[in-house]
């Protein structure tokens, strides 16, 4: 058998992904999809004629260079030195996956991305700033995302009792033309206000302002960023082979193991690229999770010995030249040898991130088309928003949150154990505040899930995961166990300007979900975190492993490490 190419699948799978490249030659597809051809994907264009504006992004967004730089001399002018993002979904995770990858910028202001309505999460934000020294960008493509609306009222009156503040000029919006937003930050007298191009979804935005005023305020090269893309978007135009056309390929490839039983997408990246996957994790499952399909974005798992996957994996190798990458490979190269389909790309640099949004966005959309779904809706999100209204309703009118009864983590255990079966995955979704022995926690849990039942795992925070993978838990295959850990909520913090409270918010948001799911009869479980939230964890995944003292010893072990840290 012939060594495959880094960025092509192992022969073995060739009568798989062959025949779908050649009906995507045979349709048009490619050329199709750049002169947006609705038909593509459903006869009917609503939704999907306005929400192909990012394939023009590459070049279109030169346009915006100079607002750019007049935003960033602006912070500077103010001495700021930090920038607050409050956003959801599409608003937060391209900016959270530069956050994370680039290096600090000499002389730029650290960004902090701030998409949960937990109490202790906000807290911890609001403690590390200066307020009179920090520039907060408001994002939402609708105007009037109730997290973000929120959190824009707590930081507003923070920035207005600080000394020396500037009030509005601390405030820079992100928004779509005539939104509530645009108007209230005329209102409020915001330094400056960004507007978005309409024809974009918010999880097709991060080439666009969404993603792009935060990555100048963290000092790159947009140009650089931008000419990346553009490259990639000119190979995605290829259409005399097309199976050297990047998009084309990864979107046929997903599609077609998907159909084939390896729907789970399990991306694999270099330290440097960790964040990446949770940009994926949205962009795949709220563009293909519906209609009972759909691909499921694996991000951050734990990566073990190819005989602990079942044969519904993808793997997706994204390798970052120059990083701590000897683990990796080596963990890579037994998946190929034990015959899984894994794919590997390459990056020269970060800047390479540009290259792989467009890529990832233009494979998506292929990968619809393959899978027969319309890739730019979202139709089972407002189902959890509407819960969640709902529940806010009881509270304002009862005084009190409803009575969601929960579980001990041995009862969750139980019933994870008795509904785990081949080809299913569990969701691990936690409402509280990120931390190292926390997530430590987390990981053990995932680890033995894979390890010892063959499934696989995903994670989210919420309410970030309401606004990325919540679409495919609820509108895609039914194979999905779901495990909801929340916080006490303890301190909470106020609103201002509401009757509720963050933390009443953020359980309103859990339990709304929770009824979500269950409605379309899916597998919810839930336990309240105690006060030792890595032992709540911790004591699920021990009541999934047979017991013996060496085990017991080992997760007291454990226990001990992730407290010193």
């Amino acid at each position: 058998m012939s060594t495959p190419s880094r960025d092509q699948l192992a022969s073995s799978f060739q009568s798989t992904i062959g025949p779908a490249l050649e009906a995507l030659s045979q349709h048009r597809v490619i050329e199709r999809v750049w002169a947006k051809d609705h038909r593509l994907w459903k006869p009917d264009p609503k939704e999907i004629t306005d929400r192909l504006g990012w394939l023009a992004l590459p070049e279109h967004m030169r346009q915006e260079l100079d607002n750019l730089q007049r935003c960033v001399r602006a912070a500077q002018e103010m001495r700021i030195t930090d920038v607050v993002l409050l956003g959801m979904g599409g608003s937060s995770l391209g900016p959270e996956v530069l956050r994370t990858s680039f290096k600090p910028q000499k002389g730029s202001p650290r960004l902090w991305v701030l998409d949960s309505t937990v109490p202790g999460w906000v807290r911890e934000v609001t403690r590390a700033i200066t307020p009179s020294r920090t520039l907060f960008l408001v994002a939402s493509k609708s105007g009037g995302t109730v997290e973000v609306m929120s959190l824009f009222a707590h930081f507003w009156k923070l920035v207005g009792r600080a000394k020396m503040n500037r009030g509005g000029d601390q405030f820079v919006a992100i928004t779509d033309p005539g939104t509530g937003l645009e108007k209230m930050a005329q209102d409020y007298g915001f330094r400056q206000t960004f507007s978005n191009p309409p024809d974009i979804g918010g999880r097709y935005s991060v080439l666009s302002l969404f993603g792009l005023v935060p990555a100048a305020l963290l000092g790159l090269d947009i140009t650089r960023l931008l000419d990346r893309a553009a490259g990639m978007a000119e190979r995605c135009r290829g259409q005399a082979d097309i199976g050297m056309n990047p998009g084309a390929y990864l979107g046929a490839a997903m599609g077609s193991l998907a159909k084939a039983g390896r729907d789970k997408v399990t991306i694999i990246a270099s330290p440097g690229l960790a964040t990446f996957g949770l940009w994926v994790e949205q962009l795949l499952a709220e563009s293909t999770g519906k209609e009972g399909t759909g691909l499921i974005p694996v991000a951050q798992e734990p990566v073990l010995a190819p005989s602990a996957y079942g044969k519904d994996r993808f793997f997706v190798h994204l390798r970052l030249k120059g990083a701590n990458n000897a683990v990796l490979d080596r963990q890579v190269q037994a998946l190929r040898t034990a015959q899984h389909p894994v794919l590997r790309f390459e990056l020269q640099d970060c800047y390479d991130l540009g290259a792989e949004f467009f890529r990832w966005e233009f494979a998506t959309a292929v990968a619809g088309h393959v899978l027969g779904i319309h890739p730019f809706d979202q139709p089972n999100v407002q189902e959890s928003k509407d819960n969640t209204n709902r529940v806010l309703g009881i509270v304002q009118s009862t005084g009190r949150l409803p009575e969601l009864p929960g579980s001990t983590p041995k009862q969750a255990a139980q019933d994870l154990s008795s509904q785990l079966r081949a080809g299913a995955y569990v969701s691990v979704l936690a409402y509280t505040t990120p931390s190292r022995p926390f997530e430590a926690a987390v990981r053990r849990l995932r680890r033995t899930l894979i390890t010892k039942h063959h499934v696989t795992t995903t994670f989210g925070y919420g309410p970030r995961y309401l606004h990325s993978t919540g679409q495919l838990h609820k509108g895609g295959p039914d194979t999905g166990l779901f495990l909801e850990l929340v916080d006490r909520m303890t301190p909470d913090l106020a609103i201002p300007g509401k009757s509720f409270s963050f933390g009443t918010l953020a359980h309103a948001q859990a339990a709304g979900d929770v009824e979500s799911l269950r409605a379309h009869h899916r597998q919810a479980i839930r336990i309240q975190l105690g006060h030792n939230q890595a032992a709540t964890v911790d004591a699920v995944t021990t009541a999934l492993t047979p017991s013996g003292p060496s085990r017991q010893r080992t997760v007291a072990k454990n226990r001990r490490r992730t407290s010193r840290r």
